[in-house]
């Protein structure tokens, strides 16, 4: 993957899952009833700060708060630049 981009300091970057467009019966959820998914994949870390080094690491599947981060769109994809604290847990 060649994104130009370096978070800094305990920044990560990720590329959320996309949203789930049936429920688990098989009904198709409507546009605008679609949650915003919570897990996601990162794609770039920053280098951690000099008393907390990140503890995730590029390729890990996270799962994050609900509201955590900031939306980017970068090369036609949407991506979430978060603090490792809005990870909640590595799955």
């Amino acid at each position: 993957m060649g994104l130009n981009i370096k978070p800094l300091a305990d920044r990560v970057l990720v590329e959320p899952a996309p949203a789930e467009t049936k429920t688990a019966s098989g009904l198709i959820i409507p546009d605008n009833a679609k949650e915003k998914p919570q897990q996601g994949t990162v794609v770039a870390i920053g280098n951690g700060k000099v008393d907390e080094p990140l503890t995730v690491k590029v390729g890990d599947t996270v799962l994050y708060s609900k509201y955590g981060g900031t939306d980017l769109k970068l090369e036609g994809k949407d991506y979430l630049m978060m603090r490792e604290s809005d990870i909640l847990a590595i799955i």
